[in-house]
């Protein structure tokens, strides 16, 4: 939702608010004397009443809109959300109540202790009241907002997802690639067999993951570094050294769920630029599984002077940072460093706790 109409919300409903109290002032004022001057054209229960009504009303509407929200629904604590709900509406009927003493020490307004101690007592409890009620609207408000921001994500997200498939469609079934295997494993045919036969079935099992693994909104992390897995044994067969690529997993992939294709763009750049195929670790691809953290390391040499371009002509830049925004948010950073000869892709995912 646009700032602005968020805006439009929270001036209406203040002048709502203070339309309501103005009535309120009016009945009380009118009463059987239609003579008498109304209490509102006064100044110092103006005050009285705005330091009674209006500022508890707005630490009650701000404080559950702006911190108890996010700090508690968000994360589903409900009964943590319930205390810090009663501990909210009391802070603001003792600051309600402070300010109606300090204006009463300013000879503005009746002030709360005139009858005593249970009389400011009761006088409080009722601006706790109110900081409560307005406190609901506020989480009203917050709550109506985040759905409608949750509607607009999840359009836009399912439109960059469209967009982002029919670009991995592309992309990750590269003419070139699949010409470049299967005429290698053709090769491999005459010299050995079982090798060739293990090659294919490998072959088959990338276009099937790419095919159906795809559809799904999350898989287990494990797949994913079983199709890189795969994918980096049929790049290898176009070098003469199995060692040019560096592969570790650390930490338990099985249980962890990511989207699909997520770190897939950054291994295939880094295959399409690599300038070095017979040392050994010119390719260093790393995952750390940490709790609910992934943290994802793509190093490759490169040529700058050769190639000035992005290593993102496969998916283009832009639409993995989109992809990345869309699906994680705030949860996850990319950092991408390029230094003399190395390319360096550094991602870290955490995870949302259900």
């Amino acid at each position: 939702m646009k700032k602005s109409i968020i805006t439009l919300l929270h001036i209406g409903y203040w002048l709502l608010y203070l339309l309501l109290l103005t009535l309120i002032l009016v009945c009380l004022s009118v009463g059987t004397n239609l003579k008498a001057q109304p209490s509102f054209l006064n100044f110092g229960f103006d005050v009285f009443l705005i330091a009674f009504a209006v500022v508890p009303a707005i630490i009650g509407f701000y404080s559950f809109y702006g911190l108890l929200f996010i700090k508690y629904l968000t994360s589903k604590k409900i009964w943590r959300f319930f205390i810090a709900a009663i501990i909210t509406s009391l802070i603001g009927g003792i600051v309600g109540a402070v300010f109606l003493f300090l204006l009463y020490n300013l000879r503005i307004g009746p002030g709360i202790s005139k009858d005593g101690v249970s009389s400011a007592l009761s006088i409080s409890l009722v601006m706790a009241f109110i900081a409560l009620l307005n406190g609901i609207v506020g989480l009203v408000m917050k709550g109506f907002i985040t759905w409608y921001g949750d509607i607009k994500l999840k359009d836009e997200l399912g439109k960059k997802n469209y967009e982002t498939e029919l670009a991995l469609i592309k992309s990750q079934i590269n003419p070139h690639f699949l010409f470049n295997t299967i005429n290698n494993i053709d090769i491999l045919i005459e010299k050995n067999a079982t090798q060739a036969s293990s090659y294919l079935k490998k072959l088959s099992e990338i276009m099937r993951f790419m095919l159906y693994e795809t559809k799904t909104t999350v898989i287990p992390l494990q797949k994913e570094i079983s199709y890189i897995q795969k994918y980096v044994d049929l790049q290898l067969l176009r070098t003469a050294n199995p060692y040019n690529v560096s592969f570790s997993v650390h930490g338990n992939a099985m249980q962890t769920l990511v989207h699909p294709m997520l770190f897939i763009p950054f291994i295939e750049n880094a295959f399409k630029h690599n300038t070095d195929i017979k040392t050994d670790s010119a390719i260093q691809i790393l995952f750390i599984i940490d709790n609910n953290t992934i943290t994802f390391t793509c190093k490759n040499k490169c040529n700058t002077q050769k190639n000035n371009e992005s290593q993102y002509k496969g998916l283009g830049n832009d639409l993995i940072q989109k992809r990345l925004t869309l699906l994680y948010g705030s949860k996850h950073q990319l950092h991408i460093d390029q230094s003399a000869d190395i390319y360096i892709v550094n991602l870290t995912i955490q995870l949302h706790n259900d």
